[in-house]
């Protein structure tokens, strides 16, 4: 049977034999929040984990448990905090975490360390998070060290999109819950969506600014930013096979992997 990438389902005794021999680790980091009537709450985590998985097995690496936690939910890129079920962590202590994690794996002899995000809000603090770790290990002394960060949409081919979008791409920020991410979870994970309880109820009308404590008028009911018509596995295959194609070849560059 062949060994499992994920970290944790290892012996400890395995995992040190594959970091001694440089296997990568990668950090999927996602968030527990709404994705509509029709997804569950952990797409966030869902997808980067599963293309980390993914990579992982082409490259030789190992995929760290990741965080099912992210940084507050905005209603202009996932809906917000009104939504039963989404559970935000500040900012600061999301950083915390991703550095921590970073510094105890460089620790342990981890030298190449891939962090794959898949939540809009973390984008920043995950930017922090490895700063924070670059500070506290030393950046004269880092021995070696490299760290990636993706954001999974980014790595998405501008044909693919233009494919799925024929009438134009509406952006990151309005596919929360709406045709990327539901085609991939019909791909990955078809049990934890329920296409026909999807609410047409989009796209987002937003104002150009934001309002506290009570958001600007915009998040349709639904919480799903833009539409879902036209999802499907098979898109979400393309999607997937994007976001494997080209992290594989940039980690294999990166970190002089065959």
């Amino acid at each position: 049977m062949k060994p499992s990438v994920f970290l944790a389902e290892l012996s400890w005794v395995e995992a040190a034999r594959r970091i001694a021999g440089g296997a990568p680790v990668f950090l999927p980091v996602g968030a527990t929040e709404q994705h509509g009537h029709h997804m569950a709450m952990n797409v966030d985590l869902v997808i980067p984990t599963a293309i980390a998985e993914r990579v992982a097995a082409s490259v030789g690496g190992l995929v760290a448990p990741g965080l099912a936690y992210g940084c507050r939910s905005q209603p202009r890129t996932g809906g917000g905090s009104a939504f039963a079920g989404t559970v935000n962590i500040t900012a600061h202590t999301f950083s915390l975490l991703v550095k921590d994690v970073i510094c105890d794996l460089y620790r342990q002899k981890v030298r190449k360390i891939v962090v794959l995000n898949g939540h809009y809000e973390n984008i920043g603090p995950s930017v922090e998070g490895i700063e924070l770790a670059l500070d506290a290990i030393g950046r004269d002394t880092a021995d070696g060290l490299t760290i990636l960060r993706f954001d999974q949409w980014d790595m998405i081919r501008s044909e693919t999109l233009a494919k799925m979008f024929p009438d134009g791409y509406p952006g990151i920020e309005l596919e929360h819950a709406s045709v990327l991410e539901t085609s991939m979870m019909m791909a990955l994970r078809p049990d934890l969506v329920r296409l026909e309880n999807a609410l047409h109820d989009g796209p987002a009308d937003f104002e150009p600014y934001d309002r506290y404590p009570k958001p600007a008028d915009g998040v349709p009911p639904s919480g799903v930013l833009s539409l879902t018509a036209g999802s499907s596995a098979e898109k979400g295959g393309w999607l997937l096979a994007d976001c494997e194609s080209r992290i594989a070849g940039i980690v294999r560059r990166e970190f002089h992997l065959r």
